[in-house]
């Protein structure tokens, strides 16, 4: 698993490339803790290719979503293929973030 942080225009883009499963989420967290603590206004999670994702990295995308909150961010996300979008819209999960 590979998370890619860039900044653009002031907004910043997480790039997630593989699994994120129960095993890589700590890590994953560890990656985005610098960019949260920027308190960016715009936050992307580019899931282009991600090709999983568990509980635990709902959970880790639920606690960026939480803690944009709380500074006034906004969290997007793009690039879901069919089989990650399915697992947002089976779990609610496609109600609490908008999309690009």
């Amino acid at each position: 698993m590979k998370t890619i942080i860039t900044e653009q225009n002031g907004s910043y883009v997480a790039a997630f490339d593989g699994r994120i499963d129960t095993a890589a989420s700590p890590a994953v967290e560890q990656d985005l803790k610098p960019m949260l603590e920027k308190n960016p206004k715009e936050i992307i999670l580019d899931c282009t290719k991600l090709t999983y994702i568990s509980s635990s990295g709902l959970r880790v995308f639920l606690s960026v979503l939480k803690n944009a909150k709380t500074w006034g961010g906004k969290v997007y996300l793009t690039g879901l293929n069919d089989d990650i979008r399915n697992i947002f819209s089976i779990t609610g999960f496609i109600n609490l973030f908008q999309f690009k």
